[in-house]
């Protein structure tokens, strides 16, 4: 029996599949077991076709590949060259058990890259189970991204029987390729980030209070719903966010490529985190993820790292905005389903953008506001009090002058959050002060005396639950470091109380 290692989803993650193979004697026949999909039965045509255009004979037995563990359902074409290999090398005397294979074959041998290799082989390195793959030759520009693998390119089934024939000598014929972006080194960790603002501040005019919010939301990764009149900047201020988000490491610039290539996008490796932006007719399944069959990722998941923007926020269905409350909370996603359950990182930056009634010209000076009392009342309550709670800034954006004027660029206000970056690292914070834990919030919060008699004055006055506390608490924190102050001061709690919502 010969084996050779391959892989295949469960959920996001790379599961390790023992491809293995017996030829015995029998009636000749040909067969895959192991819950193989219909891609992998396929791939049985295309093994044969390949194997004869390079003129191997097949012999007169019962061919049995088998795929491990039996109780994993595999797909994909990744197993084609593991099954061909297994086949053409059944003579061969050694070992095979560490390599991993992957490729795709076509009918004269060539072998073809497939999207979704980058994505399993990353999952792999991260678990740290893989040390050698062979892979198709073009893949290798992406694949050489990932650190702490060897790869062995091929082009052809010759080339790969001739490699694993003489694989004690073989040499990868990939480089690593180090990320070429501009970066700052803390606590012996390369962030990276982009020096480009196609969307820039600049372009709004006044709106002083939103951009400070903006400012702070990116620095601590707070989330930030942004109330107004139609026209007055919301959506403005939302995506160009994106511009001034904190750098990112080397990890987290191939985790984003890993998502781009879940949702079937070519993966850039550029230091520029995610916006995703789903329209409010989205349905849960979508925005959540899900399926009958399998648990495919959703928008939640696919903005992990990145900004998750609700524009229009009270129009999204009331089931939808209830089942936000989950990931908010925990950063992570749990779908199950009768045929899989799954788990899905979803640590994001909110953002919510809305109208402060149905017609939008309640807070407007000079247009007449439409909408009955009702009308305003049924709007404002899609909006749960739970659901509020967990979003830590919120604003009312004023009405736009003619006399407005620019104030403060992207390149600006990106140097602060790189700087305040920088600050939290050294202090030991292992994530964004936002995704603090009620632990961290009593270690790396701490609150001068004034400040903590101005917050109990607020618990009292405003009937605060723990998690606002601990919220306005995390958002002083962050404006504590945009000053660069050591301890948070009563004029750090108090800009943070005037974020809570009314």
């Amino acid at each position: 029996m010969k084996r050779v290692l391959c892989a295949t989803y469960e959920g996001i993650e790379a599961k390790v599949v023992q491809v293995e193979s017996t030829l015995t004697k029998g009636l000749p026949s040909f067969s895959v077991v192991g819950m193989a999909s219909a891609s992998i039965n396929e791939a049985k045509e295309r093994v044969k076709s390949a194997l004869l255009s390079n003129e191997f004979i097949f012999p007169p037995k019962r061919i049995t590949i088998n795929l491990a563990p039996s109780d994993l359902k595999k797909e994909g074409s990744q197993f084609d060259l593991s099954i061909a290999l297994l086949i053409a090398l059944d003579t061969l005397k050694e070992d095979l058990s560490e390599w991993f294979v992957f490729g795709e074959l076509g009918l004269d041998g060539a072998i073809k890259e497939n999207l979704q290799l980058y994505a399993l082989l990353l999952s792999l390195s991260n678990q740290k189970i893989i040390k050698k793959a062979v892979v198709p030759y073009e893949s290798l520009e992406k694949l050489s991204n990932i650190p702490n693998v060897d790869f062995y390119g091929v082009k052809t089934l010759d080339e790969a029987i001739e490699l694993l024939k003489n694989s004690a000598n073989a040499q990868p014929n990939a480089v690593y390729k180090r990320i070429d972006y501009p970066n700052i080194s803390v606590e012996n960790t390369e962030y990276y980030f982009v020096e480009n603002y196609p969307e820039d501040f600049l372009d709004v005019k006044g709106q002083e209070v939103a951009k400070r919010a903006a400012l702070i939301s990116a620095a601590g990764f707070h989330n930030l719903l942004l109330e107004g009149s139609p026209g007055c900047g919301k959506s403005m201020i939302a995506q160009r966010l994106r511009y001034i988000l904190p750098p990112l490491s080397g990890d987290e610039i191939l985790e984003i490529a890993k998502l781009d290539v879940l949702e079937a996008v070519e993966p850039q490796f550029v230091p520029l985190r995610t916006f995703r932006a789903p329209h409010h007719s989205s349905t849960t399944a979508s925005i959540f993820g899900g399926g009958s069959h399998k648990a495919k990722i959703g928008e939640v998941g696919l903005a992990h790292r990145g900004i998750l923007f609700f524009d229009e926020l009270p129009h999204f269905s009331k089931v939808v905005l209830e089942a936000l409350r989950e990931p908010l909370q925990d950063n992570k996603i749990r779908i199950s389903r009768v045929n899989s359950k799954v788990e899905y990182p979803s640590d994001f930056l909110f953002v919510a953008a809305m109208n402060p009634c149905p017609c939008g010209n309640l807070l407007h000076a000079h247009r007449e506001c439409r909408c009955s009392e009702l009308d305003i009342m049924r709007y404002k309550n899609r909006l749960s009090d739970p659901f509020l709670d967990r979003i830590d800034l919120c604003v009312v954006m004023q009405q736009v002058a003619p006399e407005d004027t620019p104030s403060i660029s992207s390149q600006q206000m990106h140097a602060k959050v790189v700087e305040v970056l920088k600050i939290i690292k050294k202090r030991g914070q292992k994530s964004f002060t936002a995704k603090l834990s009620d632990a961290e919030v009593e270690q790396f919060c701490v609150l001068s005396a004034e400040a903590k008699a101005v917050l109990d004055m607020a618990v009292h006055k405003f009937a605060l639950s723990f998690r606002s506390i601990k919220k306005i608490q995390k958002v002083a924190r962050t404006i504590a470091d945009l000053r660069a102050g050591d301890v948070i001061e009563k004029s750090d709690v108090l800009e943070a109380l005037s974020y809570r919502r009314r």
